[in-house]
């Protein structure tokens, strides 16, 4: 005898099942419930579960080995929900504040973002960043917990298809009287003259045709089966869960997904992360609705409301993006129009409108005042916030050299001036202005609306000037190559709800054997709807079966303390 034969149960009907079936694969017999002393089956509340027709399911067998215990912890469905749930929790932890790529203003150092949370949202917003949840979705332990999910979907499904797909394959047409006794919905009657086989069988038949069936007869047995392919409905749904999932995950592999953030002042070209492209914002703008566009008067309270916000966009090619270290070489490939809702595209690349800054300070205007010349003007001054001009001749023989300058200024704890972060929130430029030989004349220091001179007597000052503002957009740079895939999955997913929600695996036995007539039924749901069907065969054919449906799972008490299984069982 050979190690197979030990794994395997014999069934008094000859028929060898694997270790771990609880119903007979031939004839439904329970194997695991011995007979009573007066031959009869143990009732019903002990028969075994029929989600899967008593097959063995290999989680539920095989619990030795590494891969046993690694294969039962992904086919369990209690951890894939709780991990599930923890990915619901993170997902709306990931809302609690912007993630990094859509903070309303551009940062462009880690340092900066560090800044961002921290000046905005307080100590939360500093916990929040040193936790990692605004790069959330990026993570490697949500990555991770992706494809634990994935695999989780698919063990369950191959631990559960695998037995389903045998149980239906081959449907018992002539089961043991134990398997029709244990169904929730079952009725019996005695033969009598008028009960013959070869009459009622195929009247039964014809009545289950009328009502969708597909019947099976095997000797005194009539199998009445509809809508088996609905059990499938739940794999379904993992099958399009899991090309989801996979499409998900495969955004990550280069050139399948792009998710950037773009931010760029009127007139500027940048390069845009992650493609070999640039983009020109040629004009940015926001329309305002106008009073006469409401239908009533409405009280804004001097406030405005937004129509449109609009960019005009150039798109290049930098040919040279394939060589390291060689300066942009730009072909222009495109100019349109992206507002809310309507991207600017070209290929399989989308920039999406989805912020614009109006009057941000581009650069600050001064005039040079000869305070000693009866504050004669010698010349105008402009300091370009971003890239200002080291040095620029403001008169004849006067010229200006920008000698520090701090976009955000602060004082920091050592005293000296420092900046808080890359953007021009509070600038502060020293200056120095240079004699005709360029020798030094006077250093002056602007910052906070005011002008600071070395000198007690000071000679030079500055006329602040009506500053430069431009728009400052924010696009989002998308590429997303998988999208099909992900909508694939998804339909796939509907086709798996549909099927599980609106159709139910019905079937009917009428069963002879002796001098008895058995009828049950089995369905994974709406056992009403099955009991009336079951009770239209009945009385259209007149049959003296008192059918019962078990409504409720058995409610086993509470054993006392100190009383054994057995005794409990006794005491009910």
């Amino acid at each position: 005898m050979d190690q197979t034969d030990l794994d395997q149960i014999k069934c008094e009907c000859g028929h060898a099942n694997p270790v771990g079936t609880l119903l007979c694969e031939s004839c439904g017999k329970p194997l695991d419930q011995p007979e009573e002393p007066d031959g009869e089956r143990q009732t019903r509340q002990e028969f075994p579960d029929m989600r899967y027709e008593g097959m063995a399911r290999r989680s539920q067998t095989y619990k030795k080995s590494i891969v046993d215990r690694i294969w039962n912890f992904f086919s369990s469905v209690k951890i894939a929900v709780w991990m599930i749930v923890i990915t619901l929790i993170a997902c709306a932890l990931g809302t609690v504040f912007p993630q990094q790529q859509y903070i309303p203003v551009p940062v462009p150092t880690e340092a900066d973002v560090a800044q961002f949370y921290e000046k905005t949202y307080g100590m939360l917003g500093k916990i929040y960043y040193a936790l990692g949840f605004h790069n959330l979705f990026d993570s490697w332990w949500f990555v991770t917990l992706l494809v634990m999910i994935g695999t989780s979907l698919v063990i369950c499904s191959l631990d559960r298809v695998i037995p389903l797909y045998k149980a239906l394959s081959k449907p018992r047409v002539n089961p043991h009287e134990s398997f029709l006794k244990g169904q929730k919905l079952r009725g019996e009657a005695v033969v009598t003259d008028d009960l013959d086989a070869r009459k009622v069988l195929p009247e039964a038949a014809a009545l289950l045709k009328k009502k969708g069936y597909r019947t099976y007869q095997e000797g005194t047995s009539l199998l009445g089966e509809k809508a088996r392919f609905s059990r499938w409905g739940p794999y379904i749904n993992h099958i399009g869960l899991i090309i989801f999932l996979l499409g998900t995950l495969m955004r990550s592999l280069p050139g399948m997904y792009l998710n950037e953030f773009a931010w760029i002042r009127e007139g500027e070209t940048v390069p845009l992360e992650g493609t070999p492209y640039y983009a020109k914002s040629v004009s940015a703008k926001v329309d305002y609705y106008s009073e006469d566009e409401f239908p009533e008067k409405l009280d804004l309270r001097g406030g405005v409301i937004a129509k449109n916000y609009q960019t005009d966009i150039i798109l290049y090619r930098n040919e040279n993006a394939d060589l390291p270290g060689a300066e942009p070489k730009l072909t222009q490939l495109k100019e349109g129009i992206a507002t809310v809702n309507h991207p600017f595209t070209y290929e399989d690349l989308s920039l999406f409108q989805s912020s614009l800054l109006p009057m941000q300070l581009r650069a600050l205007n001064f005039t040079l005042v000869d305070q000693k010349a009866g504050n004669k003007e010698l010349g105008k001054i402009k300091l370009d916030l971003f890239s200002p001009v080291e040095e620029q001749k403001v008169a004849d023989g006067i010229s200006v050299r920008v000698i520090a300058y701090f976009p955000d200024f602060y004082l920091n704890k050592e005293g000296k001036p420092d900046t808080k972060t890359g953007q021009p929130n509070n600038p502060m430029f020293a200056l120095q202005i240079k004699n005709e030989d360029g020798t030094p004349a006077e250093k002056l220091v602007y910052v906070q609306g005011g002008t600071i001179s070395d000198k007690a007597d000071a000679r030079y000052t500055l006329g602040i000037e009506k500053p430069d503002f431009y728009n400052l957009t924010g696009l989002m740079v998308r590429k997303d190559k998988m999208m099909p895939f992900i909508y694939f999955g998804s339909i796939i997913f509907l086709i798996g709800v549909v099927m599980g929600l609106y159709w139910q695996h019905r079937r009917i036995w009428v069963h002879f054997a002796g001098d008895r007539l058995y009828i049950a039924g089995h369905t994974n749901k709406n056992w009403f709807g099955l009991r009336k069907e079951v009770e239209f065969l009945t009385t259209s054919m007149n049959l003296p079966v008192q059918l019962v449906l078990d409504s409720t799972k058995p409610i086993h008490k509470k054993r006392e303390k100190g009383e054994s299984k057995e005794t409990a069982k006794q005491n009910g």
